[in-house]
């Protein structure tokens, strides 16, 4: 079973990742929300988990148009027999194909100049990782029980590679006045479960953005939280901004 709602498909060989991607997205306009996928999901995913009828206003009205994209994980963070600084290395080459060949194309299709990025567990790290890597590309990011600490994938583990996929790092010793210029420009909105296995990262990534000044709304849901249907809640509050 997947989604009632009409949308569509489009796949390509991505030079950056060597191999086909695909994306499917639902809606004629609005924001560019881009879907990343949890742990070894893909395109499929979130109309699989019924999203786009969860966003139906938002799809329907133009708000918004929802990118569902595809992913690497099994070449990347989850082949587990590959070293840390290679997994993390294939997780920037797919950075860069978001950045070079996904969002292009979502602009040839939907030329408005407003980009969310949003993703739940896995997903809003590589959310949260992207976006922030790339503060000029995305206005809002919406990590939902996300975990922030790649470190926790690699054993501790740290090298320059890891290190640039890394909010967890890269965000504390950023100072370049021009990145956190726009950083400060983002809407960044930290969306977890007082239970969740990763609260305390997610309030101590919080606390590291506003060491930096840069603002940021802490969400905290009672209960785990870790689940599909306190996500759906969680975008339909947070899609249009923090409260």
């Amino acid at each position: 079973m997947s989604t009632r709602m009409p949308g569509q498909h489009r796949a390509w060989h991505s030079p950056a990742i060597g191999r086909t991607m695909h994306v499917r997205w639902f809606g004629h306009g609005g924001a560019r929300l881009l879907a990343f996928p949890t742990t070894m999901g893909n395109h499929n995913e979130w109309p699989d988990r019924y999203m786009p009828d969860v966003l139906h206003e938002h799809i329907e009205r133009g708000w918004i148009q929802l990118w569902c994209l595809d992913h690497n994980h099994d070449l990347s963070w989850y082949d587990k027999e590959a070293h840390p600084g290679h997994r993390a290395w294939l997780h920037l080459q797919y950075d860069r194909y978001v950045r070079e060949e996904l969002l292009p194309f979502t602009a040839s299709v939907n030329p408005n100049p407003f980009v969310i990025a949003t993703g739940t567990s896995f997903g809003g790290f590589h959310a949260m990782s992207v976006g922030l890597r790339n503060p000029t590309l995305f206005n809002r990011i919406i990590g939902m029980s996300g975990m922030y600490d790649i470190k926790g994938m690699t054993g501790g583990y740290s090298d320059g590679n890891v290190y640039a996929c890394n909010p967890f790092d890269f965000m504390q010793h950023e100072h370049d006045p021009q990145r956190l210029a726009a950083f400060r420009r983002q809407d960044i909105i930290i969306a977890t479960g007082r239970g969740d296995p990763n609260y305390e990262e997610n309030a101590g990534f919080s606390a590291i953005l506003w060491k930096q000044g840069i603002g940021n709304a802490f969400r905290v849901w009672e209960g785990h939280a870790h689940d599909w249907p306190y996500w759906e809640q969680m975008i339909v509050r947070y899609v249009g901004g923090h409260d």
